[in-house]
């Protein structure tokens, strides 16, 4: 199995535009791409959903990320952080903290955000951090990406980014495109030569 799970929370639709572009990289790779999402959450009360969304990807299991080779996480902004959705999600996953299932497994991070200087860097940061006490192998842009270079929109060498807009209103450049892109297919990359080196210890 060569899944690469893409897992976003987006409300507006820009993060979910950057997941698909990011699992198209992915596919580029020689992976496949495994979108998911997270329910909404209330703040007063445990909100109840249908266990199948009306409409995008399905809802993310633990089984998801057991089964999966790396991991990309997507979200908005919520004031320089991610978003609580996904967040409550982390908080679930506990059990594969305590198995050790996710150490070693590649991941990577992208957000979007509705004004260039809107809390891009940080909320990528903020998602590094459950990845991190997974013991996840955590990859970015390199500047080898000229487009990082001379992107006058999204683009950040912690992860790939969005500016949507005071309305979110604003499709992805042609520069965020590319870098999501690039970001999906070194993911797989790396992903797939971690693997190899596994099988190649294993048989010798």
């Amino acid at each position: 199995m060569n899944d690469i799970l893409v897992l976003y929370y987006s409300r507006h639709g820009a993060t979910a535009d950057m997941a698909q572009q990011i699992a198209a990289g992915i596919e580029e790779g020689g992976c496949n791409a495994r979108l998911r999402t997270v329910p909404n959450i209330s703040t007063v009360t445990e909100a109840t959903e249908a266990d199948i969304p009306e409409s995008g990807a399905p809802y993310v299991s633990l089984d998801d990320l057991q089964e999966c080779i790396a991991l990309a996480v997507g979200s908005p902004t919520h004031f320089g952080n991610m978003a609580a959705e996904l967040k409550y999600f982390f908080d679930s996953t506990s059990p594969l903290w305590l198995s050790g299932e996710m150490v070693n497994k590649p991941a990577a991070v992208f957000t979007s955000t509705s004004s260039l200087h809107g809390g891009q860097e940080s909320t990528l940061l903020s998602m590094m951090l459950p990845l991190l006490h997974h013991g996840m192998q955590l990859i970015g842009i390199p500047y080898t990406e000229t487009t990082l270079l001379k992107t006058q929109t999204g683009g950040t060498p912690y992860g790939a980014s969005h500016t949507s807009g005071v309305n979110g209103d604003l499709p992805l450049s042609d520069d965020e495109k590319t870098l999501c892109k690039a970001l999906g297919k070194r993911l797989a990359l790396t992903a797939q030569a971690q693997l190899n080196a596994s099988l190649i210890r294993t048989n010798t």
